[in-house]
């Protein structure tokens, strides 16, 4: 039954795989168009299913019987005297063949477990460089107003100093033309990193250097809401591909164990040879038959099986344990840039909306330089990008959280089975 649904469902998949020919998606359109674009192109995961497949295929030819012998046997003394050519063939009990089939079967679901985080990394990459390309935008516009403002201040001081009128100072004039420097700088700085994150999104999607640039989409950076710690670990639990491999591990070495155990059940060969020369036809039977008689040797066998399946399932405590570590420190990053972000958006942001407000008073009153408005502005704008960082770094380590739940995946993704025996 297991094998059944295991070629059942590499063969839907590989045709689903195989016959992917979806176009681009808009720029205007969702990330998760983008995620399934990829899932279904990526090499990574041909070349995972590819493995899967391998191993599905590698079931039947484990529960086979073994290849009939041709054989040949002659007398020779001054002339021809016998000519005996015959037919060997060797049988395996149906419970061994049974047990090494279940074996490649429990192998074949490691191989999907390992197929199925591919997807999900895959996904996860194209996330990732969607939150970079987010990044860099809001960047690129968050600087260019501040040269804007600083070009504004600079020369408002201008003005004044040549006017002698105001505050402006020769140290003011050239303190902002530093700034502006600086920020140009950044914005070059800013302008080869949207290339480098175009490139990785473009390899992220599947696509290679040859082929066409796709259209830009335009990614913003918006908070995603988390369900609670306990459903998170829940989750994680339940559908984490690191887990999910390592407990078809288990199965696996399961299935070793009752493999080593028919050890102890002998093999059979039958065969039959013909005389050719003689006269009546002589047939002569063969038979032989194997002789498990170590033991030691057999019992050997089935502790080291016994063995590997102890190692498979202290190691899934072991993720368990380094999967509840890493929960929480991803959980504690996540508050800690949302207390960032909240920081800012209650504290520092209104009090330079208050600051500029009291600036462009005291500048109608006679009391300040007009040249400190637009530098109270780019302050502002500064913080405004010192949130936008916070916030791409929350959602690069709430990625890693979807990925460790198994959520990176859009909905409706064709590339994971629905069977109960090979869900995620």
């Amino acid at each position: 039954m297991a094998e059944k649904q295991a070629h059942t469902e590499s063969t839907r998949l590989g045709q689903v795989l195989h016959s992917a020919d979806q176009p681009l998606p808009a720029p205007q359109a969702p990330l998760a168009d983008y995620l399934r674009f990829a899932v279904l192109r990526h090499p990574q995961v041909l070349a995972a299913y590819s493995d899967w497949r391998a191993t599905v295929l590698a079931i039947a030819p484990t529960r086979a019987l073994p290849d009939p012998q041709l054989t040949f046997e002659a007398d020779v003394a001054d002339t021809l005297m016998t000519f005996m050519p015959g037919l060997m063939f060797d049988f395996m009990t149906p419970g061994k063949r049974r047990a090494m089939a279940n074996e490649m079967t429990a192998a074949s679901q490691v191989s999907y477990r390992a197929y199925v985080a591919t997807v999900l990394e895959v996904a996860t990459g194209v996330r990732k460089a969607w939150l970079e390309l987010a990044y860099v935008d809001e960047a690129l516009r968050l600087r260019d107003d501040a040269i804007g403002a600083l070009n504004q201040a600079t020369a408002m001081a201008g003005a004044d100093y040549v006017t002698g009128r105001g505050m402006g100072t020769l140290e003011t004039q050239l303190r902002l033309e530093n700034e502006v420097a600086k920020v140009r700088s950044e914005l070059a700085a800013l302008g080869d990193r949207r290339t480098a994150a175009r490139t990785r999104f473009k390899s992220a999607l599947g696509l290679t250097t040859s082929d066409a640039d796709p259209t830009w989409p335009q990614a913003t950076l918006a908070p995603t809401v988390l369900p609670s710690e306990d459903e998170l670990w829940s989750r994680t639990l339940a559908a984490n591909p690191d887990l999910g491999r390592m407990r078809a591990m288990v199965e696996m070495a399961i299935a070793s164990i009752a493999v080593a155990r028919k050890a102890g059940t002998p093999d059979f060969t039958l065969g039959a040879m013909a005389d050719l020369k003689a006269d009546p036809l002589m047939i002569r039977p063969t038979a032989t038959v194997t002789l498990p008689i170590w033991r030691e040797k057999i019992q050997s066998n089935i502790a080291a099986a016994e063995a590997r399946r102890d190692a498979a399932v202290a190691r899934v405590g072991a993720e368990q344990l380094n999967m509840a570590a890493q929960l929480a420190q991803m959980l504690y990053m996540v508050r800690e840039s949302d207390r960032m972000i909240e920081y800012i958006d209650t504290t520092v942001l209104p009090n330079y909306a208050r600051l500029i407000a009291s600036v462009e008073a005291g500048y109608q009153a006679g009391m300040t330089g007009p040249g400190m408005i637009p530098e109270t502005r780019v302050m502002a704008l500064s913080m405004r990008l010192e949130r936008a960082a916070a916030l791409r770094d929350r959602e690069n380590v709430v990625t890693d959280l979807l990925l460790m739940t198994a959520d990176i995946a859009p909905a409706g993704t064709p590339l994971l089975a629905e069977s109960p025996n090979s869900s995620r």
